[in-house]
């Protein structure tokens, strides 16, 4: 039999496969159930994708777009740099949290990845990705107002990628041991805290806008 190779199936498959890994994991799910889900025949999804591992390649790229989707717009939501800082960070925590399926397929081959080589290479390429993302919106956002890394803005973009995977093993095992806006907060200080402000103090209102004393108070 012959099957016609169009992006629309293979954006089906990646769909279907994204579900039912994040659905059972890694190590339980084989091509066969992936094509189950995307209601297929094996043959159709081998045609596309000759390896489970070549599959998990184009998983994890449409996985890192789905997230630079979504913090791009935070990146660009008003005029405040550091606002837009913040928001990022808050978009790049809200997806790993709320365990979307993206994320909780990059969790789940990250701790396969020790085991199984063969996804290291698919990992690495979305990493790659990822960072690429960030950097670019740091070096577009903190230039409009004369901020500089005191890192290089890649190893930036690796460090705020591995806290929050990190943070995010850790609440998987441990709800409880810390809320959203505390990571945010965090991940805010840590940020900041590596950025060169030429000597100048930053203003509170800058910063955190929601907690500028208002007349009141």
């Amino acid at each position: 039999m012959k099957y016609k190779k169009s992006a629309v199936s293979s954006a089906h498959i990646v769909a279907a496969a994204t579900r039912v890994l994040a659905r059972q994991g890694y190590a339980h799910t084989s091509l066969m159930d992936i094509a189950n889900e995307a209601d297929m025949s094996k043959g159709a999804v081998h045609y596309h994708f000759p390896t489970k591992e070549s599959l998990m390649t184009v998983v994890l790229r449409e996985a890192c777009d789905a997230v630079a989707r979504g913090t791009l717009a935070a990146w660009t939501e008003g005029d405040n740099p550091l606002q837009s800082l913040r928001s990022s960070l808050q978009e790049l925590w809200r997806v790993r949290a709320q365990r979307t399926d993206e994320a909780v397929v990059v969790a789940d081959l990250l701790a396969q990845s020790l085991h199984d080589s063969k996804l290291r290479s698919p990992l690495s390429q979305y990493y790659r990705f990822a960072v690429e993302q960030v950097e670019a919106h740091l070096h577009e956002q903190l230039g409009k107002i004369g901020l500089k890394p005191k890192v290089p803005p890649q190893l930036l973009a690796r460090l705020l990628h591995a806290l929050l995977d990190g943070l995010l093993m850790q609440a998987l095992v441990d709800p409880d041991a810390f809320g959203p806006d505390e990571v945010v907060d965090a991940l805010e200080s840590v940020s900041l805290a590596m950025l060169d402000f030429g000597g100048q103090a930053t203003p509170a209102r800058d910063l955190q806008p929601s907690q500028t004393p208002t007349e009141d108070e």
